[in-house]
């Protein structure tokens, strides 16, 4: 992954001369590759808590190195700033003076000292003690203040979260999220749980999983595509409301909104249908935005969203009725022949799928306000209740914001008998356990399925799936470097 031969080249050599530093470090007594050191600060509290002469004790990566005579200056950075350090031939051991000269950017470093501003108002470490804790044999990459090669920055994301703050901290706003959701949640009743990632059966959505196979069982097993099935098993046994934070797999595409493995919250609440979770879901991004940004607009792919006045609601079938003209709940109607009129191609001959492809195509980019779209065909929907009074369609929503599908939601079918029916249709081997379950009695109960990857993308402006999971699926290298540790 080196941009030239002559990069290459470079960084061999660099490796080599690291490799002899390493040799003359432990020659003079002093182990490369340190153990426990533990801080009295990190960067930021060292500089928030700063006092003339306040003894710290704070550990980073080498950023910058810079001799000034018998002085030396480091720049050392952590996970939460960067501070820097004065190194005086007098101040400090010999032994441990002598150290800096095999130092390099990208080292690890401990430093005991205090703290003072330098005349021109920085506030810096006067160091007493310097410890070695992890000599890099690698050199950063050309220009690492600022690394932008995106082949580089996904595949070695160790890199990327060293050269750019904007990364670390779309990641620290990520657990931010995830904590936020965790304690909405329980602060209005809801238990985390956990359910299998190794299945049987691969139920719950429709999509293509990936197949295992189980030695000790003599058997294929599935990594789950959706928990559903299985927490609907918690609410027969009981637990009213319930959500999981789990990770999903589809064995499918990848896009700038699709990895293979990604995030889901899944939430079930006995007792309610599709309306409690479509107020549930409102509430608890509104709390999000307001925890993340301290206000209730936002800017994302240069579009301003407003989440603090009415969300929009509209069925699924009128928002293409609107777009389109067409009347798509006419039974005589040429889906092939209309497709062709709207100018969309299609390969797809199933009716849930061409309608899926209008909706995707013609009025999904435009839906950049938070939008609710209701009451999907029923035949898109075998797990959920078919509305009253229009048994046509299913008492669902999907959430959208930003022209992105965020999340979905139904009043969940609880009729064993309707929903044996409906596999029964959907051909393919029957989950009789999770049938079995429901048989005991499900309570009527509304599910919310949220892709929090998606969430996190649209509260911390990234356009792009792979800038918000840490190491985003990539097709293999087909290089001579691959499984050798190169850049």
């Amino acid at each position: 992954m080196f941009s030239s031969p002559a990069e290459k080249q470079f960084t061999e050599k660099q490796v080599k001369e690291r490799l002899k530093k390493i040799e003359k470090i432990r020659a003079m007594g002093i182990e490369p590759y340190g153990g426990r050191f533990l801080c009295t600060h990190s960067l930021s509290q060292a500089k928030e808590q700063f006092a003339e002469g306040l003894l710290v004790k704070v550990a980073g990566r080498i950023m910058a190195f810079r001799e000034h005579g018998k002085a030396i200056f480091l720049d050392i950075q952590d996970s939460t700033e960067k501070i820097q350090l004065y190194i005086k031939k007098d101040n400090v051991e010999e032994k441990e003076f002598l150290l800096c000269e095999n130092l390099d950017i990208g080292d690890i470093i401990g430093t005991e000292g205090e703290l003072f501003l330098t005349r021109k108002g920085e506030k810096t470490v006067k160091v007493r003690r310097l410890f070695l804790l992890s000599k890099s044999l690698r050199p950063l990459p050309e220009k690492w203040h600022g690394l932008k090669d995106v082949e580089i920055r996904y595949r070695r994301r160790c890199l990327d979260l060293i050269a750019n703050p904007e990364t670390k901290k779309t990641f620290f706003t990520r657990a931010r999220i995830i904590r936020e959701i965790r304690r909405f949640l329980e602060e209005r009743g809801f238990l985390e749980v956990e359910t299998p990632m190794l299945q049987h059966l691969a139920g719950g959505a429709r999509a293509r999983p990936f197949i295992t196979y189980y030695n000790a069982l003599n058997c294929n097993v599935y990594l789950r595509i959706a928990p559903e099935l299985y927490l609907k098993r918690l609410l027969v046994g009981g637990l009213e409301k319930i959500y999981e934070l789990n990770r999903n797999f589809r064995n499918e595409g990848i896009s700038t909104v699709h990895n293979p493995e990604f995030t889901m919250l899944e939430v079930y609440q006995a007792y309610a249908d599709y309306t409690d979770m479509m107020n549930l879901l409102k509430e608890m991004i509104i709390h999000l935005v307001r925890s993340i940004h301290s206000k209730e607009t936002i800017y994302w792919a240069g579009k301003e969203i407003d989440f603090g006045g009415e969300w929009k609601k509209a069925s699924f079938y009128t928002l293409l009725r609107e777009k389109t003209g067409v009347d798509f709940q006419d039974r005589n109607l040429d889906l092939e022949k209309v497709l062709k009129g709207l100018g969309i191609a299609s390969e797809e001959k199933e009716k849930g799928e061409m309608l899926n492809k209008v909706f995707d195509k013609l009025v999904r980019p435009e839906l950049i306000s938070p939008t609710f779209v209701l009451d999907y065909p029923a035949f898109l929907c075998p797990l959920a209740k078919r509305k009253k009074g229009d048994t046509e369609v299913s008492e669902r929503f999907e959430l959208f914001i930003g022209g992105q599908e965020l999340a979905n939601a139904y009043s969940e079918l609880n009729d064993p008998l309707e929903q044996r029916q409906r596999f029964m249709k959907q051909g393919g081997e029957i989950d009789e356990d999770f049938l079995f379950s429901l048989e005991q009695g499900m309570p009527p109960a509304g599910g919310l399925g949220l892709g929090v990857d998606r969430l996190v993308m649209l509260l911390s402006g990234h356009t792009s799936i792979r800038e918000v999971v840490f190491f985003p699926q990539l097709k293999p290298r087909d290089d001579s470097s691959k499984g050798k540790g190169n850049l």
